[in-house]
């Protein structure tokens, strides 16, 4: 019997892991940034996954992101706040705050050592490897974990969602009800 690829990085991580929960060991904290524009089942998936890897978890939404969001910052904070109240945290405390300033540095001032980064397909691995060697200078206590999206994940993105729910499209597999319903709103269509 194999193990799935997202199963086998995870398992390899934990087997290497420092920062292991020990009796006198500090928590483990971790930040899941991203811009969440909008928020989709597959973070959704991954902030569940890191959930059972670390004691708290501070899901960062961005402000300053080089992209132009669809929705303001409030707005994605307040879609991200609610759709994680559904998720099984396993007793991990979880936490939705936006951040406007380097990503080290909204890390040091939430005490994390842990950055969650999601890949997608190879395509992301190039932007994520760069963006983790530059983190690893500037910040070298902090680590960087990568998890791979699940199979029902590899191809969905919020740019895309955008883009089929602009055409019509259906995007319900994608988004919980409530991301779904405000895109829905802020791309000026009607309700089905």
């Amino acid at each position: 019997m194999t193990m799935p690829l997202e199963r086998a990085v995870f398992f390899v991580w934990i087997l290497g892991v420092k920062f292991a929960n020990t009796q006198g060991m500090s928590k483990r904290v971790a930040i899941y940034p991203g811009t969440f524009d909008p928020i989709t089942k597959g973070h959704l998936h991954l902030i569940e996954r890191a959930s059972k890897i670390v004691d708290r978890l501070v899901v960062g939404v961005a402000g300053q992101s080089g992209k132009e969001p669809l929705f303001d910052l409030n707005q994605r904070v307040e879609m991200v706040s609610s759709d994680v109240k559904s998720i099984d945290s396993n007793g991990c405390q979880l936490e939705v705050k936006a951040f406007d300033t380097l990503l080290i540095d909204f890390a040091r001032a939430e005490n994390a050592n842990i950055i969650f980064r999601g890949l997608r397909a190879v395509s992301d691995f190039e932007y994520e490897f760069q963006m983790t060697g530059m983190n690893a200078r500037l910040a070298p206590e902090i680590e960087t974990v990568f998890l791979m999206a699940s199979d029902n994940w590899q191809f969905v993105s919020s740019s895309f969602i955008k883009e089929i729910m602009r055409l019509n499209g259906d995007v319900s597999s994608f988004l919980t009800d409530n991301a779904e319903a405000k895109l829905r709103e802020a791309l000026g269509l009607s309700s089905n």
